[in-house]
């Protein structure tokens, strides 16, 4: 397992649709393992595919809840319910925040890393970062759809970056 360099804004691939995975392969499997080992090794809550310059709809969670660390393959988000509002960081985006509304719960159906099916209903935390992740597979970012965005110090601990 490799860690990866994560592409920052205002990189083009992160504003482009990423492309649905029609095989699940050793090259994606060793992808969303080189995905959690590059999250993990940065901190952070998510990372999809873009964030490492793959135009492919992967993801990867780990909200530090029972459900540990997600590998997940062409995510969508299936139904949805509450509303959460809070800040928001992004590993592809260093030094910035905004304050971002969200569900506060949702269902997400994709796949896992052996193609089988997966549906996960995350709340919180757990909710964000999926809603977060999967906008990146759109080529959407959090700063495109925050109420405020501003600047944190870099020795300010503030959310957990996905």
């Amino acid at each position: 397992m490799s860690i990866r360099i994560i592409v920052k804004e205002p990189d083009e691939v992160l504003h482009k649709r990423a492309k649905e995975v029609t095989k699940v392969t050793p090259n994606v499997q060793k992808l969303l393992d080189d995905m959690a080992d590059t999250m993990y090794d940065a901190e952070g809550v998510g990372l999809a595919a873009p964030q490492v310059g793959i135009l492919k709809r992967l993801i990867v969670i780990d909200a530090g809840d029972e459900q540990g660390l997600i590998k997940m393959i062409n995510p969508e988000i299936i139904s949805s319910e509450g509303e959460q509002f809070g800040p928001e960081g992004c590993l592809s985006i260093p030094g910035i925040n905004g304050d971002v509304r969200r569900y506060e719960t949702v269902t997400v159906k994709g796949l896992d890393r052996e193609g089988k099916e997966l549906i996960i209903t995350g709340s919180g935390l757990l909710s964000r970062a999926f809603q977060h992740e999967i906008d990146h597979l759109n080529g959407v970012l959090f700063t495109d759809i925050a109420e405020k965005v501003y600047e944190i110090a870099a020795d300010q601990t503030g959310p957990r970056r996905n």
